[in-house]
Formats: C-alpha cells, sequence, structure tokens
C-alpha cells in the first residue's frame, strides 16, 4: 500500500489579490474580500495563506512594486496581526522587502531569487524563501515547448547552482524550501509537469530539503484530461494525493477543504 513518505503535507492556501489571475481574477482586490477569503481558507484548513499580487501565467499583464504593495498594504497587515502565517508570491524584489518588514513567514519567488547582489540581504532576513525552478528564468511564465527527457537534469542542476550559491552568502539552509515549478512553469506541453511529478521523491531526496508544489488548477491537468477550468477540481485533487504519497512538504491550492478532506480520507483507509 503506498503511504505518505514522512508527515502529511502543510497546506497553502491562495489568495490572489489581482485583476487578471486564471482561475479568480478580481474577486479578491477588494481588501476585505481578500481578509474574508484568507481567513475562510484558514477555517477549511489552510497551515499558510499565500498572497499574490500580480499574476504569473503567460497573459498576466505586468504590474509594478508599488501597486503590488499598494494591493497587500491591509491585507497582509490584519492577517499578521491575526496571527496567520503569511507567504507573499513575488519576484519584485521592492515587494519582497516590504512583505518580510510586515511579517510575512515566507516569500516566494518564482524567479528563484536569481539577483546575488541581494543574497546578503536575504541572509539577514527571518522569514523562509521558496525557491521556485520555472524554464523562463526571469519574469512571468511564457508559452514554450520543452522536452520531458530534459527536465530531471535542468532541474537538478539549477537547485544545485541556486542553493550553493545562496548557503555561500549566508542564507540558512533550513530557511530554504524548493517548488520545481509546474505547468507552464516547466512547459506548455503536459510531458515535462508529469515527468517532474514522478520526480518528486527524487527531488527531495537529492536535495534534503522540503518541497513544496502546486498543481491546483494547472494548464497540464486540462491538457491530460480536456476538461476546462470549471471541471478541473478532481484532476487537481488527484495529483495533489499524489505528490503527498510522494513526500511532499507544502501543497499550494485554491481548494483547501477538498483538499483537506481527501487527505483525511486517505489517512484512514492506509490505516
Amino acid at each position: 500500500m503506498v503511504q505518505y513518505c514522512g508527515p502529511a503535507p502543510r497546506l497553502v492556501g491562495i489568495v490572489n489579490i489581482t485583476t487578471d489571475s486564471f482561475s479568480d481574477g478580481g474577486r479578491f482586490l477588494n481588501p476585505e474580500a481578500a481578509i474574508a477569503h484568507a481567513w475562510s481558507l484558514r477555517a477549511a484548513g489552510a497551515d499558510i495563506v499565500e498572497l499574490g499580487p500580480a499574476s504569473s501565467h503567460p497573459d498576466a499583464e505586468q504590474v509594478s512594486a508599488a501597486e503590488e504593495i499598494r494591493r497587500l498594504a491591509d491585507v497582509i497587515d490584519q492577517l499578521v496581526d491575526d496571527g496567520i502565517p503569511v507567504a507573499v508570491d513575488s519576484f519584485r524584489a521592492e515587494t519582497q522587502r516590504y512583505a518580510a518588514a510586515r511579517g510575512a513567514a515566507y516569500l516566494n519567488d518564482i524567479q528563484g531569487f536569481p539577483h546575488h547582489d541581494r543574497y546578503e540581504e536575504l541572509a539577514g532576513l527571518s522569514c523562509d524563501l521558496v525557491v521556485m525552478h520555472s524554464v523562463q528564468r526571469r519574469g512571468p511564465a511564457t508559452r514554450t515547448v520543452t522536452d520531458p527527457r530534459t527536465i530531471w537534469p535542468e532541474v537538478e542542476q539549477f537547485f544545485a547552482d541556486r542553493l550553493a550559491a545562496l548557503e555561500a552568502a549566508g542564507v540558512s539552509r533550513d530557511r530554504l524550501i524548493i517548488d520545481p515549478g509546474l505547468g507552464y512553469f516547466l512547459g506548455s506541453n503536459p510531458e515535462p509537469s508529469v515527468t517532474m511529478m514522478a520526480a518528486l521523491g527524487q527531488l527531495k531526496a537529492r536535495f534534503g530539503l522540503p518541497v513544496l508544489v502546486s498543481p491546483s488548477r494547472k494548464s497540464f491537468l486540462r491538457s491530460l484530461t480536456g476538461s476546462d477550468l470549471a471541471a478541473i477540481g478532481p484532476a487537481t485533487l488527484a495529483a495533489e494525493l499524489y505528490a503527498a504519497t510522494q513526500g511532499v512538504d507544502f501543497i499550494r491550492t485554491h481548494d483547501v477543504a477538498a483538499l483537506r478532506d481527501a487527505l483525511k480520507v486517505y489517512d484512514a483507509l492506509s490505516g
């Protein structure tokens, strides 16, 4: 019988404070709506609430750091004051500085913290860093067809180089979390994401660090199933449960309640 390779993963609930997120753009731009949604995710079982002040899909609008900070301001302060562990998803240095200063527990960078001249600054922060791999390296996701046979060596080399550089600059290893990227971050074709999902256990064993994944509503699931966004929930849940059995430490999801219940049932059935 398949079992978790360690404790059950921590759940990261997504709050997109954006106009154009592919699944819920515009719903939580109002600070009160964002805070209410964060609390509903927390009540549903989220260990962490992640605030995203800008979209990162291929058609996303460019948002300045000043606008990201404006979107975050009232929301992050309230959630931190309420004692909710907050992550902030941004690759902009100014936004990361703001989030860290306001009490964010995690910074999530889809570029994987590429600017070496900032590493001394990052070493001085107390928040954990989610170092994400992406084939485009800089900026939002792109539509790029990639060869699934090259994905593992590329991901392995990326993390070997990036983690070594961060640690050499004084970033404590116990503050690092790795995310291989999925969907458009690995390629517009589904095969690279499938290959990477199958290698999650290998990734964790190779680097000995906590692994975060986010298959939630990703493009590769829609490609595999032919389902549209409104019907992608079951495929998302299947991918998330598979990731849990591979020993990932964090699952970033839009639907915390569904994943919480699925993990509870899985636990009960697997004894």
